[in-house]
C-alpha cells in the first residue's frame, strides 16, 4: 500500500456518492481517474485490505421510519416449520429462533420488519400471523436509532479483524 491507497481507503470509508459513476467522483477529489480508483480498490480487496463492499441505507432518509421486532409464541407448533412460514414473507428482513424462558418469556421466534408507517407494518404482521396460524405475538416498535458500527472480532494476537 502506498499513500494513494491510503487516500482511496479514507475516501471509501466516507461512502460512495450516490451518482452514476461514484468512483469517477472519488477520483476527481484525489486527482485520479475513476478507473484508477476502481483498479486500486479491486487490488486492495484481492489483498484482503478491503474485505467487502456493502450498501448501508439510511432508512429514515428514504422514508422507512417504522421498524419493529415481533416476538412470536408458537404454542406447540414446530418452530422450524413455523419459522419457515414467517421467513417466506418478503417483508421479513430477519427471522430467528431463541430459547424461551419458561414462566417468564414464552416467545421463541422473532422477525424484524421495516415500513413507512406503523399501520403498514402492523397490517403486514397481521397477514403473517394469519398465514402462520399464530395469535400470540408482540410487536415492539423501535423508538430511536442508534449509530451503527461494524463488529470487530478480536483475534488471538489482540488485533481486530
Amino acid at each position: 500500500m502506498d499513500q494513494t491507497d491510503v487516500r482511496i481507503l479514507a475516501a471509501l470509508e466516507e461512502g460512495l456518492p450516490l451518482l452514476p459513476e461514484p468512483f469517477t467522483e472519488i477520483g476527481k477529489s484525489l486527482g485520479l481517474t475513476g478507473d484508477e480508483v476502481l483498479v486500486r480498490a479491486q487490488k486492495l480487496q484481492e489483498a484482503g485490505v478491503i474485505r467487502r463492499f456493502r450498501a448501508r441505507i439510511n432508512q429514515r432518509q428514504v422514508g422507512i421510519s417504522a421498524n419493529a421486532l415481533v416476538a412470536w409464541r408458537c404454542n406447540g407448533k414446530p418452530a422450524e416449520k413455523t419459522g419457515a412460514v414467517l421467513a417466506s414473507f418478503t417483508s421479513v428482513t430477519h427471522c430467528y429462533e431463541r430459547r424461551p424462558v419458561p414462566g417468564r418469556w414464552e416467545y421463541s421466534l422473532y422477525t424484524v420488519h421495516h415500513g413507512r408507517s406503523r399501520e403498514a407494518v402492523g397490517g403486514e404482521v397481521n397477514k403473517i400471523a394469519e398465514a402462520a396460524g399464530l395469535s400470540d405475538y408482540l410487536v415492539l416498535f423501535s423508538t430511536e436509532e442508534f449509530k451503527r458500527v461494524p463488529h470487530v472480532r478480536i483475534k488471538e494476537n489482540g488485533r481486530g479483524s
